[in-house]
């Protein structure tokens, strides 16, 4: 913790992506309203115009639309504030799962030899189809929403995973430590979670960093084609999607989500750099 806590890249990228992950976590007491209420009154206004709104208690009180609004109508800064809630858990669902399903494959793939060239021709095969257009074949094929979105951003990174894990396992195990526990008759399963295992973490970690970054990318990619998440869910994608048609006249409805995507995105590749230099030998610097 003392060396993380050293390294520039980590703390910053990860003092962005907490304060973006607070930002959606808290985003009710954050001056934001319903992020789909719809008011055709105030379409495509300017960041800074004010309204009032009446509240449960029938009293009127000013808000202030600080980026502006759709050509809904609709608050774009809480469309933004509530999105990273969307955004975030995107990218860090399909992490979780890219890494859990790759890892088990990656073990099964560089222990069991015979099993091998048969799995990793499968994964060659998937690595073949470019990320984005697989993961928009995998969506056509089923209704849009949060699952098929993940399902289909996770399908691409699955094979990385694997080829990184099975690297790993077919250096450990001609080690002689893996040797001795194979002569003493450790079970395999054993074995893999005793001696293997362990070897894969640091690397896993900050994997599962830039795959939490490229997901968020992706999703805002099929969003803004219109193939991600449905336009009443807000995410940064959907957002800038549905801005992009005015963005000449009205460039607020793309400028302010973009910046956040970008933001969270630099955070996160920040923190996997950061991890990868304290955590990988090869890349440690020394101090």
């Amino acid at each position: 913790m003392r060396m993380l806590a050293r390294n520039p890249s980590v703390v910053i990228g990860a003092a962005i992506v907490a304060f973006l992950a607070l930002v959606g976590l808290f985003a009710p007491l954050l001056g934001t309203i319903d992020p789909s209420e719809i008011n055709p009154v105030y379409r495509n206004k300017k960041p800074g115009v004010e309204r009032m709104i009446r509240g449960d208690d029938g009293k009127e009180t000013v808000f202030v639309h600080r980026f502006g609004t759709d050509s809904l109508g609709r608050d774009i800064y809480s469309r933004v504030v509530y999105g990273a809630r969307v955004s975030l858990a995107i990218g860090v669902m399909v992490a979780a799962l890219s890494v859990a399903v790759g890892l088990t494959i990656g073990l099964i793939a560089g222990y069991i030899r015979w099993l091998d060239g048969f799995i990793m021709r499968i994964m060659d095969g998937l690595m073949a189809i470019p990320a984005i257009l697989l993961a928009m074949g995998v969506v056509s094929l089923s209704r849009a929403g949060l699952v098929a979105v993940v399902i289909a951003i996770v399908i691409p990174d699955i094979p990385r995973v694997v080829r990184l894990v099975r690297a790993i396992v077919l250096s450990i195990r001609e080690e002689p430590y893996v040797e001795a526990a194979i002569t003493v008759g450790t079970p395999t399963p054993t074995l893999l979670v005793r001696h293997v295992l362990p070897n894969t973490v640091a690397p896993l970690i900050v994997q599962g960093t830039f795959l939490c970054g490229s997901a968020i990318l992706i999703e805002a990619i099929l969003s803004f084609l219109g193939i991600g998440i449905p336009p009443e869910t807000p995410t940064w994608g959907n957002i800038m999607a549905e801005g992009r048609s005015l963005f000449r006249i009205y460039p607020h409805n793309i400028f302010y989500p973009g910046v956040c995507l970008a933001f969270a995105v630099l955070a996160i590749n920040m923190l996997g750099d950061g991890l990868r230099d304290t955590l990988d030998p090869r890349f440690a610097k020394r101090v």
